[in-house]
């Protein structure tokens, strides 16, 4: 796991731009694993100033996102689906149906769910998954308490995860649906390369757990850890709990210019 610690989230957006566009000039098919929430939005936004300059093309990747809401009507503002389409899938050069969605109105949850997960395999797995992480450790929709192997499947949100994510409702914790469809932690660890970004002081004590503690459910990002190929980018405010934070900065700085991130 490698921690980088930058200034802020614009600095981090370009670092994340940087090794997917460098993944997209070596495999211009790769797969991407796109995460919804607030973090990744600069990223999205750099590579979408990137693509419209033409400087990357997504015309041949394919997507696959994290998680959705269940029992939100089709075309929902606030469905997961929707707010990836307005964030980033159309604002770049995605061809028609690249990006997949887990499908939060299926009749049958649990096949729909098993044919999510058969359908990254059938892509040849996800080459680089963007991930956030929630102030409880959270990552997808895999609140504390989740299985370390689980797969995709139905989850039930927490009260504070509905209060959190109730600002997209007006105010309406009640109209925040208590289920939601999310990647499993077994499946997203298949992911060959997994980007984690957080930022502010309300996320120091989910990072600190990421990176320092004890591997536990009760902290589902700490999975991680097992993980071949991680790479933290925090900025300050959410770097305040790392105890070994001078290694961090000093591994950055020692770093050979050609392995990249």
């Amino acid at each position: 796991m490698e921690v980088i610690v930058e200034s802020g989230a614009h600095a981090i957006a370009v670092r994340v731009a940087d090794a997917v566009c460098e993944l997209l000039r070596r495999k211009p098919d790769a797969v991407l694993g796109l995460a919804t929430g607030g973090s990744p939005l600069p990223s999205y936004d750099e590579l979408a100033e990137r693509c419209a300059a033409g400087l990357v093309s997504f015309a041949r990747a394919r997507g696959f996102t994290l998680d959705e809401y269940v029992g939100l009507p089709p075309g929902h503002p606030e469905s997961y689906r929707a707010v990836i389409d307005r964030e980033f899938v159309s604002r770049v050069d995605f061809g028609p149906g690249a990006v997949a969605a887990p499908d939060g109105s299926a009749p049958d949850i649990p096949a729909a769910c098993r044919a999510y997960d058969d359908a990254i395999s059938a892509a040849g797995g996800v080459d680089l998954q963007i991930l956030g992480i929630g102030a409880d450790g959270h990552i997808a929709f895999n609140e504390p308490g989740s299985s370390l192997s689980s797969r995709t499947r139905i989850k039930s949100l927490t009260r504070q995860t509905r209060v959190d994510n109730s600002r997209f409702f007006g105010g309406d914790v009640d109209a925040v649906p208590a289920h939601c469809l999310t990647q499993g932690l077994g499946t997203i660890s298949e992911a060959r390369h997994i980007i984690l970004v957080a930022t502010g002081a309300n996320k120091a004590e989910a990072v600190r757990q990421l990176v320092e503690g004890p591997i536990s459910a009760r902290w589902p990002a700490t999975v991680l850890q097992l993980h071949q190929h991680v790479t933290v980018l925090v900025d300050e405010a959410a770097a305040t709990g790392l105890e070994l934070l001078d290694y961090y900065r000093e591994t950055l700085r020692l770093k050979p210019d050609w392995q990249g991130i």
